[in-house]
């Protein structure tokens, strides 16, 4: 049997990489309340979404990765922070994985809403 890579999981794995490196460098330039904010809750979207693939049930997987979007949301937030205060550096490839997770997340709950009802 082929094991198909599970997309979401991968990609929540590779933006969590890049928010620890992205992280590291607020902490070189002493801005560690967002590091420390930032660094929280971008990697808990790879363990939110891990933890959805062994869900108890499809409401529990729903569930798990709507949680993995609030703290999307959240990264977001501190990513905009760190785009309009002058004195924090910023990536824009972190913000637009942001958003490509975004979309997938929520097309994955959207499926999963549909399939719970049929």
């Amino acid at each position: 049997m082929i094991k198909r890579e599970n997309v979401i999981v991968t990609k929540s794995v590779d933006f969590a990489l890049r928010i620890i490196d992205f992280c590291e460098t607020l902490e070189s330039e002493r801005k560690f309340v967002v590091a420390n904010q930032l660094l929280k809750s971008g990697t808990s979207i790879g363990a939110n979404i891990h933890e959805a693939q062994n869900a108890e049930s499809r409401a529990d997987f729903i569930h798990k990765v709507k949680i993995a979007l609030k703290e999307l949301e959240e990264v977001k937030y501190w990513l905009t922070l760190c785009e309009r205060a002058e004195s924090y550096p910023f990536k824009t490839s972190l913000k637009d994985g942001a958003n490509e997770l975004g979309l997938i997340m929520y097309k994955i709950v959207s499926t999963s809403k549909r399939n719970l009802k049929n």
